[in-house]
């Protein structure tokens, strides 16, 4: 079932009220809310996640995900097609890297400047079931 106008309109909304929670500059926040956010106008958001440490963002769209990077304004969009998921299970080996349990990643292989790299680590046993549903919700998005 699609989006009306109205739900996807809220889910912007939505994307946009979880950055405010965020430490961005005046600049970087303005972005977000007039730049991005005229993109975006016309676009069915199926869901997103937030990089807390540096403020960027991963947009899952019908077929395509934009990437947005505060940092240096810039927005990178990859057709789902062309993207893949590793789960790097760390918790039955003798050596842990930094102490890493599980790590998950969505990217795609592309010319070095366009390349995305979405990455979700865990350290704690706690940590592990929020980063597997992370997962579904990829794997899940990559297979319709």
């Amino acid at each position: 079932m699609r989006d009306t106008p109205q739900s996807s309109h809220g889910r912007i909304q939505e994307y946009l009220d979880e950055l405010s929670n965020l430490p961005l500059t005046k600049s970087q926040f303005d972005w977000y809310n007039i730049d991005v956010a005229a993109i975006l106008q016309n676009s069915e958001i199926l869901g997103h996640e937030i990089n807390d440490a540096d403020g960027s963002s991963l947009l899952f769209l019908d077929k395509s995900a934009l990437l947005c990077c505060p940092k240096t304004s810039m927005m990178h969009h990859f057709p789902k097609n062309l993207l893949h998921c590793f789960v790097d299970d760390y918790r039955r080996r003798n050596s842990q890297e930094d102490g890493i349990l599980l790590k998950a990643e969505l990217f795609s292989i592309y010319p070095s400047q366009e390349q995305l790299c979405w990455e979700r680590c865990c350290r704690s046993e706690l940590e592990v079931p929020s980063l597997q549903s992370a997962v579904a919700k990829w794997l899940g998005w990559l297979n319709t």
